[in-house]
């Protein structure tokens, strides 16, 4: 799944420009044209739009929707589909794991696009969780998501902790359950397409440079070892 419509990391000509929306419009449809038509035939799923909501569930005020509205979610959506009509599209956030106002938002947004016929499958579900506060509801939010008509995908997944943890052996094995447990929600939710975690190992993360004093997020240790996440994971995906 590849980003193509995100608010973050513009080049300054975008955030900068003097926009209406006829010639905001033009260069959103020739970013997504452009893109999806040179991938095209190669990518199973296009994360079309990248965090379009604030945490209370408004809609973030990007330059897109500061000159289109949120009209701009469905432009991008239908640019996408005339350029790769064969690969499923997606709308996709973070703090959408469990039920809260962002994620209702966010359903919300899929359920009017499908009503108004724009070609959208899917909801993107970032995971970026914290040990030890990962919701416990994810498959409630997922059967939603579904019921609703959308295929879903966790996309980004790592469950970060303080960094050293001040027992390692406890801190792992709580993450191996949460690993386990988010694992669990997507398997037993009709349509859950796929996990995908947020690089490899704690070596290449990005925790450590954007979250200070935290880390340890993921299934593989810093020399590329299995933890208990990774087994966490596994056990959960045996049938």
């Amino acid at each position: 799944m590849m980003h193509i419509v995100w608010h973050s990391q513009l080049p300054s000509w975008v955030t900068s420009g003097t926009w209406n929306t006829t010639t905001l419009t033009a260069a959103l449809v020739n970013h997504v044209t452009t893109v999806a038509t040179h991938f095209k035939g190669k990518m199973m799923h296009w994360d079309v739009v990248n965090e379009a909501f604030n945490e209370d569930g408004t809609f973030r005020s990007s330059i897109f929707y500061q000159v289109l509205g949120d009209s701009y979610i469905e432009i991008a959506l239908r640019a996408a589909a005339a350029a790769d009509p064969a690969a499923k599209l997606y709308l996709n956030d973070y703090n959408i794991e469990g039920v809260n106002a962002k994620s209702t938002a966010m359903l919300n947004l899929f359920k009017r696009l499908k009503a108004a016929g724009v070609p959208v499958h899917g909801i993107g579900v970032q995971g970026h969780l914290i040990s030890g506060q990962v919701p416990t509801d994810i498959d409630v939010n997922f059967n939603r998501m579904v019921a609703a008509g959308a295929d879903v995908a966790i996309t980004e997944l790592d469950i970060r902790m303080p960094v050293p943890p001040a027992n390692q052996t406890a801190a792992y094995a709580q993450q191996a359950a949460e690993y386990a447990a988010v694992t669990n929600a997507c398997k037993v939710t009709g349509r859950c397409v796929g996990i995908t975690i947020w690089d490899i190992s704690d070596k290449n993360s990005w925790i450590p440079s954007v979250f200070a004093g935290q880390g340890d997020a993921l299934p593989w240790d810093v020399n590329y070892q299995k933890k208990p996440a990774y087994y966490g994971m596994a056990r959960t995906l045996k049938p």
